[in-house]
């Protein structure tokens, strides 16, 4: 059995060293613990600055989707979240940067560590069916307009073992490859890309869904999708433009705004 290392701070020198964006990570802060990333940049008075990122060693309150928690060893993974106020970005579709989140995470960790990553709806992260990393956005808004969003991501690194009980079995990259790795390097790489991507979805989403697209390997499959304590089947045929699940059956297509999504055999 595999023996989980000693916990290793974040070095932040390593860190800006291969840092290169304009904007993201740019305002930056390094906590211990804290409840959650997400919760800390949500409230005004934290943080205003487009772009902060909040890193916590380990977050007691961490987010998933629907309201389930987060778990991470500390000082293992990147549990991190990101403010962004910029108008440019936030009059945009807000499901295109979700998604296109997804696609830079994705591909960020298959080329660094040659590892082959697929993408689940809405934004979670898979390597050989096992989730290795998961993002939450959160929004605030006045009258119609947001001013305030706030995006989560969780990423498995160097954790090997993992307790509780999942929805979809855990992963990382120390599993996968068999080799622990620097994770600030892997958060710089990661920013870099995050803010690149956020470009292209700003200017060109349809782009950022197709390479999704790409990366899902669900589509045309037969699936359960449960929410609201009641279950649906049938065949995931697409995504639309809003990041819908289009779900086939016979000859009608429902739009699915959210759930959890399991394949079945058909």
């Amino acid at each position: 059995m595999k023996q989980q290392k000693l916990e290793i701070l974040f070095d932040l020198k390593k860190f800006d060293i291969r840092l290169e964006t304009e904007w993201l990570g740019r305002s930056f802060l390094y906590l211990d613990e804290i409840d959650s990333t997400n919760s800390f940049l949500m409230e005004k008075a934290n943080a205003d600055l487009n772009g902060t990122v909040v890193l916590a060693e380990k977050q007691t309150e961490g987010k998933g989707r629907l309201e389930r928690q987060w778990y991470s060893s500390k000082a293992m993974n990147l549990t991190f979240s990101f403010l962004v106020t910029d108008r440019a970005v936030l009059n945009k579709s807000l499901i295109a940067i979700n998604f296109a989140l997804a696609v830079s995470v994705a591909e960020t960790i298959e080329t660094l560590f040659q590892i082959k990553t697929q993408v689940k709806w809405p934004n979670d992260v898979l390597v050989g069916g096992k989730k290795i990393a998961g993002i939450l956005l959160e929004s605030s808004s006045t009258g119609s307009s947001i001013n305030r969003l706030v995006a989560g991501i969780g990423v498995n690194i160097n954790q090997i073992h993992f307790q509780g009980t999942y929805n979809v079995p855990p992963t990382s990259v120390v599993n996968e490859t068999g080799m622990e790795v620097e994770r600030e390097k892997t958060l710089a790489e990661m920013l870099n890309h995050i803010e690149e991507i956020i470009a292209i979805a700003v200017k060109q989403p349809s782009i950022i869904f197709n390479r999704w697209r790409e990366r899902c390997p669900f589509i045309g499959d037969k699936v359960l999708v449960a929410r609201d304590g009641k279950e649906l089947i049938g065949i995931f045929d697409d995504i639309d433009d809003q990041g819908n699940l289009l779900l086939r059956q016979d000859d009608e297509i429902i739009k699915i705004q959210y759930g959890d999504v399991s394949v079945l055999s058909l």
